[in-house]
């Protein structure tokens, strides 16, 4: 018996390079019409048997719009930036460029005053653990660092692969196996 978990980045509440670090907006008017054009393919999704989000109102909205009614988890918070929380990486770098740099290199590091990235994957991946293990499915709507670290973690892949992981809005991934043995698992669309 194992664990199957799709993953659903929530979608966006800013455009891309307004994003902001522990960003806590709601979804935007071009996130609601994402979700709308995309729920044909993520409903289906919510049949499964537990449904979770992160606590972020993005992730909730996308949630409750696709009709998942997901239960809010803690451990699916996004990471702690500290005093980075509410700005842009080109803000932070433009006042603290060695800060970030730091940052960027050694996944230990928390120049910010926050969650390190090691922390940070290795939160995620404790949720992921601690998941039942039973027949049928769970799906959680978390954000798109979330959900890069939840496959680096489920990979056991280096923590700088973090930064080579590109999670679109509303995109789904799927993983499959026990506590510490994880499976990133693919599967073709139906025609």
């Amino acid at each position: 018996m194992s664990v199957r978990v799709s993953l659903v980045a929530a979608a966006r509440s800013s455009a891309l390079l307004a994003e902001r670090f522990d960003d806590d907006r709601p979804l935007d008017h071009a996130g609601w019409r994402e979700v709308q054009f995309a729920a044909h393919r993520l409903v289906p999704l919510g049949a499964a048997e537990l449904r979770y989000c992160s606590p972020t109102p993005r992730s909730r909205a996308t949630g409750d719009a696709l009709g998942f009614a997901p239960l809010v988890q803690p451990a699916l918070r996004d990471c702690d930036m500290g005093r980075w929380r509410g700005m842009t990486l080109s803000e932070v770098a433009a006042q603290e460029p060695a800060a970030v740099g730091a940052w960027l290199a050694d996944p230990r590091a928390a120049p910010h005053g926050g969650e390190s990235l090691l922390a940070f994957i290795s939160r995620v991946g404790s949720w992921l653990d601690t998941r039942p293990v039973r027949e049928g499915a769970l799906v959680a709507v978390a954000e798109p660092a979330v959900v890069r670290a939840a496959l680096v973690y489920a990979l056991n892949a280096p923590p700088s692969t973090y930064w080579n992981v590109d999670v679109h809005p509303l995109s789904t991934v799927t993983i499959t196996g026990l506590p510490g043995r994880w499976s990133l698992s693919l599967e073709s669309v139906p025609h």
